[in-house]
């Protein structure tokens, strides 16, 4: 193993070098850099979209508000992020600019999967392009369009599906396993947000208080809102 580890060294020097096993080292890195991420999940419920994240603040003097995990694009888009946030941030303004130039244009919402597709192609080119490093961010972009409720996750390498629900970051694969057993196609928004705080408490303990937690929900009528600490302590509490 440690002569194989060795052999794959100079293959990870650019982003543009495939390994002789047909690897591109450099996004495999990213999406481990994503694993070590704050958990993000998001949930489709029948009256609406929901995401819940964890802010993982660690210290004491850091002043929660100022941490945030869930980003608005427009009234019926949001997206939050796992990995390195700053490179989030860079997406999701991207993703902001795109909405209005659409709002401006054609006097209409965009549609989810339209933002999907313009993130997920620039990240595609950051894993093509000597001179970049891949986006060391897999993003859940969640709205209502004209289609209905969506929730979409992508990775590093620009790959992007929709689902029902899911998780990224660090606990993703114990929280997934939780969605599996208990996500219903008929819950509610509130069902939706227990669903998720029981995940993120299963696997954070008794660490996982209000001001940890961010929360944002958009209903089938568009209206966004985001959760205070006082609700998101009654379903903590729930």
């Amino acid at each position: 193993m440690q002569s194989m580890n060795h052999q794959l060294m100079g293959y990870d020097r650019a982003i543009t070098m495939f390994s002789p096993d047909g690897r591109l080292l450099q996004v495999e890195y990213a999406k481990k850099t994503v694993k070590q991420g704050s958990t993000a999940i998001g949930i489709v419920a029948k009256d609406g979209v929901v995401l819940v994240t964890d802010k993982r603040i660690v210290e004491p003097l850091v002043v929660d508000d100022s941490v945030e995990k869930i980003f608005k694009i427009d009234n019926h888009i949001a997206v939050t992020a796992a990995g390195i946030i700053s490179d989030a941030r860079v997406l999701v303004e991207r993703a902001q600019v795109s909405a209005q130039q659409h709002k401006v244009t054609y006097d209409s919402d965009i549609d989810v999967l339209s933002i999907v597709k313009d993130l997920c192609k620039l990240k595609q080119i950051c894993t093509q392009s000597g001179g970049l490093r891949p986006f060391g961010v897999s993003l859940l972009i969640t709205g209502v369009d004209e289609t209905g409720l969506k929730l979409y996750e992508t990775d590093p390498t620009g790959i992007y599906f929709g689902y029902k629900a899911t998780a990224i970051g660090e606990f993703e694969q114990e929280v997934k396993e939780l969605l599996n057993a208990e996500y219903k196609d008929e819950m509610s928004i509130n069902d939706a947000i227990k669903l998720a705080i029981k995940g993120l408490k299963a696997n954070i303990g008794e660490d996982l208080k209000e001001n940890r937690i961010d929360c944002v929900c958009i209903t089938k009528d568009r209206v966004y809102k985001s959760l205070s600490k006082e609700e998101i302590k009654t379903f903590l509490q729930g």
